[in-house]
């Protein structure tokens, strides 16, 4: 995976689906992603990449360190 850093909403789903996530799943107000018993709300589409503070938190979220993240791909 790129470094941490801004990313394009397709290329954060692409990364999660080869950290084993599946999906997204539409329902509710945001598409997710699920890995076991992990639900892993997506931010909706939007101008523009997801930046560093919210990819921190979509990560906290998902149980993923910053080095896992950047050993993706």
């Amino acid at each position: 995976m790129p470094p941490f850093g801004p990313i394009s909403r397709k290329e954060l789903i692409r990364a999660f689906r080869v950290a084993g996530f599946d999906g997204p799943y539409s329902g509710g107000k945001h598409p997710f992603m699920l890995k076991g018993d992990i639900t892993l709300t997506l931010p909706n589409m939007h101008r523009g990449d997801i930046g560093r503070n919210l990819l921190a938190r979509i990560l906290r979220q998902a149980g993923i360190s910053r080095e896992e993240w950047e050993r993706l791909g």
